[in-house]
């Protein structure tokens, strides 16, 4: 899994407990998770339709720097798949995971629409790994 996206955590993010607060991260891994779908579809109407069960494994404080790894797992006819992984930069520990992100892309009535895509692409020569 490739980890692109950082984030540095601020005093803004925090909850009471003076940890990340959950629905910010859930906030960048969706808006992380519809860009990557957009650039593997080729398509700025996408939109999220599922995730599944979100497992918190442990915490970010103030200060800390965590990355965000998204991995296409599944093509489907009008959708693709998606699997998540957040962790801390520094020490490689694991924050979060989500098994399955689920999108779908729309025509521009916003209909499901199919995409024709069976395998991870890239959107420039550049960005493969």
């Amino acid at each position: 899994m490739n980890f692109h996206t950082r984030k540095w955590v601020k005093p803004e993010d925090l909850n009471p407990n003076g940890t990340l607060f959950g629905g910010t991260l859930l906030r960048w891994i969706d808006e992380e998770a519809v860009i990557y779908a957009i650039v593997q579809l080729g398509n700025p109407h996408i939109v999220t339709k599922f995730i599944s069960e979100i497992n918190f494994v442990s915490s970010a404080k103030q200060g800390d720097i965590i990355e965000l790894g998204i991995t296409a797992t599944h093509f489907g006819r009008t959708s693709i798949t998606l699997t998540c992984q957040v962790r801390n930069k520094i020490t490689r520990k694991s924050i979060l995971t989500i098994d399955k992100l689920v999108f779908v892309n729309l025509d521009p009535e916003g209909n499901p629409s199919p995409h024709g895509k069976t395998e991870i692409t890239y959107a420039y020569a550049g960005d493969r790994p």
